[in-house]
């Protein structure tokens, strides 16, 4: 069966699609500028080992049309508002085509940031999932909404296709409530459902299914995944089910991130919304958007910020130090939750491909066993490899994600059933 795998945001839509006979990826691409105003709607698009860098669309005024340009390109069908094109496809899509008929789309599985309490697992679609996710767009304003867009575009131009919902949030509802619960009244929890939530699941369910195929670990396994990325988050767990992670009700909380301030005092919010004049909104999209790496060195980008700190700059070394600091203290934090640590797993952008930043993360923890091989280390990037020192009492791995697979996965099994 093919499944397409669909990531909608606000004005984009990111789309694979997956041959689960091999869980091989036959194309995908990024669609960008849907709805807005700018004159154009622009794809980027891979498959068969060739690349159209972009194509230009006129405009998609929504994503129902964006969807249909997705399918058209993917079946190769000719488009007469093509903008701009490479020459080898101006004026047509022939060579696009992976597939020869939309029937061969068994399911889509789209990303949905946030199930809140009411989805333990990924569930097919129908009005009762739709009309959860719309009560949990509170918790996910920005998020919810955009993958709603891209759910109803879908039934709007594949109606018979079966749609699967997979949950950002799914996977940390192992938590139990000492780890998720916060020390407010009850009356905000039961009410108002705050919580810690944990986001970035379906990348840290993928690892944890994948270490206990991997690593070969005793029962009782404890194991702390690390994903490092512009946002960066961690996940405890015991036997391949999470026990606490570092985001909260959002995914502000935690780690220092590319452009999120990580876990701070929240009377801060308070005291610069009466020092400077702001809203808590303002303040809020400041933690989120202009904080973090970016706050700090004025680039949201690891590979800029080492790059100077490299260079002897004060304010790159201040980050990366920070950076590490709180990474290495989550760490250390967890492990003692867990009463110890079996393996320590590196994923995401960062922590696939920096092995400064993976070498930064471990510094120091050799009281708790922990010791990476510098030769090991630096030569990975990308690939699944055991990085830890032979006498490491714990294991340390660079495990790389998938999360697009981990949606095609659920979303065969369900839509098989």
């Amino acid at each position: 069966m093919k499944i397409l795998v669909i990531n909608a945001g606000s004005s984009s839509l990111k789309f694979q699609l997956i041959d689960m006979d091999n869980e091989a990826v036959i194309a995908k691409g990024l669609v960008e500028r849907i709805g807005t105003v700018d004159p154009t709607t622009d794809l980027t698009y891979e498959w068969d080992g060739k690349k159209i860098k972009q194509i230009q669309l006129k405009k998609a005024a929504n994503h129902a049309e964006a969807m249909a340009f997705v399918l058209d390109v993917l079946q190769g069908k000719d488009r007469t508002d093509l903008e701009v094109a490479p020459d080898d496809a101006r004026g047509h899509l022939k060579d696009t085509a992976v597939i020869a008929d939309l029937k061969e789309i068994g399911a889509v599985g789209h990303r949905v940031l946030h199930g809140g309490e009411k989805f333990t697992a990924s569930t097919v679609i129908d009005d009762a999932v739709i009309a959860a996710i719309e009560e949990n767009i509170p918790l996910g304003p920005l998020h919810n909404p955009a993958n709603l867009m891209g759910i109803r575009a879908c039934q709007e131009v594949l109606p018979e296709v079966p749609q699967v919902a997979v949950f950002d949030t799914a996977f940390h509802q192992t938590m139990p409530p000492k780890a998720f619960r916060y020390a407010i009244p009850n009356e905000y929890y039961t009410e108002l459902h705050i919580r810690k939530y944990g986001f970035h699941g379906t990348s840290h369910r993928y690892i944890a299914d994948r270490s206990q195929e991997l690593l070969g670990l005793p029962k009782g396994n404890r194991v702390i995944i690390c994903h490092l990325g512009n946002g960066s988050s961690l996940s405890a767990c015991v036997d391949g089910k999470c026990v606490d992670t570092t985001m909260g009700i959002t995914p502000l909380d935690g780690l220092v991130m590319g452009t999120r301030c990580g876990t701070l005092d929240p009377a801060v919010v308070e005291f610069i919304c009466n020092r400077k004049n702001m809203t808590p909104s303002e303040v809020l999209s400041m933690m989120n958007k202009k904080s973090g790496l970016l706050g700090l060195t004025g680039s949201s980008d690891m590979r800029d910020v080492t790059a100077r700190y490299e260079a002897g700059e004060p304010d790159a070394k201040l980050a990366i130090d920070m950076w590490g600091y709180v990474l290495r203290k989550y760490i250390g934090s967890f492990a003692a939750a867990m009463g110890g640590v079996d393996a320590i797993i590196f994923t995401a952008g960062i922590g696939e491909n920096d092995a400064a930043g993976r070498a930064r993360a471990v510094e120091g923890l050799e009281f708790m066993g922990v010791k990476i091989d510098p030769e090991k280390n630096a030569g990975i990037r990308g690939v699944e490899a055991k990085i830890s020192a032979d006498d490491s009492k714990v294991q340390v791995w660079v495990i790389p994600t998938n999360e697009e697979l981990a949606i095609a996965r659920d979303t065969l099994e369900l839509a098989t059933k």
